[in-house]
């Protein structure tokens, strides 16, 4: 991409970044030698970079739609106290605390013609559709202890069917290429789509649902039906447009208590699990800030379709800028690069008011969907390297089992974070329905959305720059295993 290169970059912030990653590699050295080279010839074709790409497409209008219009929907439409939609929300995500593992666990041992993962990707997108239906009907119940109890039921039915395919799916990063930019791409490809599905599901939505009242309750069911549909859809494309490597197959099935032991014992692994954790709690608290602030803060409500499309966008066009800095430096340190420059924006956000130009929110708002793209992009790339160090020390791959830890972490937090938020609401006296709120609740959105992520993604630059495993480190990785797996073919 050589219109790229027109980005300058100062000689002096590379000389920086270079000494960081000098030193962190000299200090672990002894453990991941560096010599040697892996031939850098390993190419996915477009069009599996494609069909793997568009997959994320369903998960992301399912799961931004949720973050972004859940909450509110259930305070503002359906009428549920802040408190009560906490509970329901926690009781919901923890089931992921059994279901995420049990998933993962099951495709690593899973073997059939079409592969590990495939078949839960294809057999499982009809009942991940129509659980998401559930979640966004509005039962005719009065009582608060009841509505809490339905829509946590929804939201246990929903994470089951959506972990039956997003846990296998991801999990086949690693398995589709085991080169270290190539996964970058991936991530890239797979990204544009996440982001693009984002941006859809920030926008469309409120064409059809309008406002978030009550009255409009059979809107919002109404676009769950479509967006549904329109989730389902990617995941077909997935099993019939990729191909899993079929070594990985002939592995020995790993015990749970080895899977288990494998990724505590993966130093690269727990950094990039922290790393991705701390991103994307992030990225839940600000989905479901985010309408709250354009509500009541800058009182935008009707241009937030505007506001979101121009952080998304901005995001999608920044995706090949990080993947060129993921190349010309590595993926720690352009990380460290992005998350920095959003959690700078992230904090002066929380200066805006309702007599702030439209303009300067606009402008924010571009600065904001620079960060994001980097946010979307580099966690997810870094995660697939371990999986190599892993087979590397224990013979066997875990995919399934990481991805499944690493996701359960994210909505340990998730379940936790975003109900305080919404705790946050109610103790500074935030009140549902209501068109303004009190100077209290208004502080309580600005907390939620400048100085409670900066905070976060500051501990994901700290987890970045000590992050153990380098590009050369990583290929020498992969060139030692391939030779072993030659070698035991031969043998064999």
């Amino acid at each position: 991409m050589d219109w790229l290169r027109v980005f300058y970059i100062d000689n002096s912030l590379k000389f920086g970044c270079n000494r960081i990653r000098m030193a962190v590699e000299s200090f672990y050295s002894p453990i991941y030698p560096l010599k040697g080279n892996v031939p850098m010839n390993e190419r996915l074709p477009l069009r599996t970079k494609l069909a793997y790409g568009f997959g994320d497409m369903g998960f992301s209008l399912t799961s931004t739609i949720i973050g972004a219009y859940f909450a509110i929907f259930l305070t503002d439409v359906v009428g549920i106290l802040p408190a009560t939609a906490a509970a329901a929300i926690f009781i919901g995500r923890t089931w992921d605390y059994i279901n995420d593992p049990m998933v993962g666990y099951l495709s690593d041992r899973t073997r059939t013609r079409w592969g590990r993962r495939r078949p839960f990707i294809l057999f499982g997108a009809i009942p991940f559709a129509l659980a998401y239906v559930l979640m966004w009907y509005r039962p005719p119940l009065a009582s608060q202890v009841l509505l809490a109890a339905y829509y946590a039921f929804a939201y246990i039915l929903f994470d089951t069917a959506a972990t039956v395919v997003y846990m296998p799916y991801y999990a086949l990063t690693p398995e589709l290429t085991s080169n270290y930019d190539e996964r970058t791409s991936l991530s890239t490809y797979r990204m544009f789509f996440s982001i693009l599905g984002g941006l859809v599901a920030f926008t469309i939505p409120l064409l059809i649902i309008g406002a978030f009242q009550p009255e409009n309750a059979p809107r919002i069911l109404l676009m769950g039906v479509i967006f549904a549909a329109a989730s389902a859809l990617p995941m077909f494309v997935v099993f019939f447009g990729t191909r899993e490597r079929p070594e990985f197959s002939e592995l020995k099935e790993p015990g749970l208590r080895d899977s288990l032991k494998a990724a505590v014992k993966n130093q690269p692994f727990i950094f990039g699990a922290v790393i991705f954790l701390l991103t994307m709690v992030s990225i839940d608290i600000l989905e479901t800030t985010l309408l709250y602030f354009i509500k009541y803060v800058v009182q935008r409500e009707s241009q937030s379709d505007l506001i979101m499309a121009i952080i998304f966008v901005v995001a999608i066009l920044f995706l090949p800028f990080w993947e060129w800095t993921s190349r010309r430096w590595n993926k720690r340190l352009a990380y460290c690069a992005g998350i920095a420059f959003w959690a700078v924006v992230q904090i002066v956000m929380i200066l805006l008011n309702a007599a702030t130009p439209l303009s300067i929110i606009l402008f924010l708002c571009f600065l904001a969907g620079i960060g994001v793209s980097s946010a979307h992009v580099l966690p997810w790339s870094i995660i697939p390297d371990a999986i190599e160090w892993d087979e590397w020390q224990t013979g066997e791959r875990h995919e399934g089992m990481f991805y499944s830890l690493v996701t359960l972490s994210q909505k340990v937090a998730s379940s936790i974070a975003i109900p305080l938020i919404l705790l946050i609401l109610q103790v500074t006296g935030y009140v549902p329905t209501a068109q303004t709120q009190p100077a209290s609740a208004l502080l309580g959105i600005r907390l939620a959305i400048g100085p409670i992520p900066a905070l976060l993604l500051s501990g994901g630059i700290l987890f970045s720059i000590l992050y153990p495993l380098s590009r050369e480190s990583h290929q020498r990785i992969v060139r030692e295993l391939e030779a072993r797996r030659a070698a035991q073919k031969a043998g064999a």
